[in-house]
């Protein structure tokens, strides 16, 4: 149906006669003002109330045909959330030097602290020991190790 209202609407625009009152502005019966249209330099620029998409109509060798111009929206929500992440660095590195935050700007509210630990470490004499029982394990395996092999190999 909006293809028909289009298609009605530029067909009268063409001919010059009441479509020119509605290309200055006007609004296409039918479908409660969705559309209003301006008189750009190649045609027309059309104008979706509903949806703010904007696009260009001009005069092709089969009729007319109507382009979106592309939306910079898109565009400027990349940049607004570059730009808020820039700030929220630079106000960390303001208060890691110590520096206030101007105006109304209030810093983040303080972590909380974790009980410190405190790692007790085995003494001297206690690794002396370790070592002691690690050496006698190491022994007793190489000579098992040994006995194996003369038995095995039946070397005496």
């Amino acid at each position: 149906m909006i293809r028909i209202v289009f298609a009605a609407l530029l067909a009268g625009l063409a001919m010059g006669g009441s479509g020119a009152a509605l290309a200055q502005g006007g609004s296409p019966e039918g479908e409660n003002g969705r559309f209003t249209f301006q008189r750009v330099e190649d045609g027309y620029l059309r104008l979706d109330t509903r949806t703010g998409q904007v696009s260009t109509c001009s005069r092709k060798t089969v009729g007319w045909a109507c382009h979106p111009v592309p939306d910079e929206r898109i565009a400027l929500e990349g940049e607004i959330a570059r730009l808020q992440s820039d700030n929220g660095a630079l106000k960390k590195e303001l208060l890691a030097r110590g520096s206030t935050l101007p105006g109304s700007i209030k810093k983040d509210p303080p972590a909380v602290k974790l009980p410190e630990v405190e790692l007790k470490l085995p003494s001297d004499s206690d690794l002396d020991r370790v070592f002691t029982f690690m050496e006698k394990v190491w022994r007793r395996l190489a000579e098992k190790m040994g006995t194996i092999q003369r038995d095995y190999f039946g070397k005496t």
